[in-house]
């Protein structure tokens, strides 16, 4: 959300990931072995993601992997442009990219994060940009987060 503009309170840093290996304890043994804080949720079968990782560290912002499982994510993974956060350089996904993640996982934040990118961007591109993409997003979620950024 940062690099795109909006600025929230949260400082954690958020990473997209569509491998499932992610959930799995053994991935990240190295790291509590050197100390880190890893916990791992599995997303249920209607929860739009496979699940998340929290990486804390004592004094440091966490780092939150969200790992999706949905094949539209791997076209938003793709186009993501690489941007240089903190002085390490990550890909980003684009902001109609941002608003269709945003919408996918459909709770009151998101909500308010679509809200905000509208507001930072050029609205009538991002509209354009998510109305032709909204047809990619499994089920009826597309027919149903339509409203939400008209």
């Amino acid at each position: 959300m940062a690099v795109h503009g909006v600025s929230r309170a949260t400082r954690d840093l958020d990473l997209l990931v569509i491998s499932p290996e992610c959930l799995v304890p053994a991935t990240w043994a190295a790291l509590e072995h050197d100390g880190l804080g890893v916990s791992i949720r599995r997303g249920d079968a209607d929860d739009p993601l496979a699940g998340a990782v929290r990486v804390t560290a004592a004094g440091d912002a966490p780092i939150d992997v969200v790992v999706g499982r949905a094949a539209w994510l791997d076209d938003a993974i793709s186009r993501a442009t690489g941007r240089t956060i903190e002085g390490v350089a990550v890909p980003v996904v684009a902001a109609d990219d941002l608003i269709l993640l945003r919408l996918y996982a459909g709770g009151p934040q998101d909500a308010w994060d679509v809200e905000q990118l509208l507001a930072r961007g050029d609205r009538s591109m991002l509209v354009a940009a998510v109305e032709a993409a909204l047809p990619m997003l499994p089920g009826d979620v597309g027919a149903h987060r339509r409203a939400a950024v008209e």
